[in-house]
């Protein structure tokens, strides 16, 4: 299931708290995550609450992404594109092949190593 959430969310850091300040995901992603007041969260969650994929949006850009799994990760991602028009996005470059599945468009950056660019439509 694919939950909607803000920080004010009830329940919302007995799913995320554990994210935020994480060094394993951010040695993973090469990104830190932050519960800002402004981000829509999407967050992929099975039926024991264990969170497996989320991505974060600020005014129909996305800010950040995790997964332990592509597959939830892909549900998620089309779960944001259904939602919104994604503008272009600096997303970080390990779920690449996701992105590209999912319909995105993608550029590298060349000052980025671990980060690229994507965006949802045709701009």
């Amino acid at each position: 299931m694919i939950l909607k959430m803000t920080n004010k969310s009830e329940g919302f850091y007995s799913y995320m708290g554990k994210f935020f300040g994480s060094r394993i995901v951010q040695t993973e992603t090469k990104d830190r995550i932050y519960d800002d007041n402004n981000k829509v969260w999407y967050v992929y969650v099975d039926k024991n609450s264990k969170v497996y994929s989320f991505v974060s949006v600020v005014n129909q850009v996305i800010k950040n992404v995790y997964s332990t799994n592509n597959s939830y990760l892909a549900d998620v991602l089309f779960a944001v594109k259904k939602d919104i028009v994604v503008q272009t996005s600096i997303v970080t470059k390990i779920y690449e092949e996701v992105y590209l599945n999912c319909g995105f468009k993608i550029n590298n950056l060349d000052n980025y190593k671990h980060f690229i660019m994507i965006r949802g439509d045709e701009e």
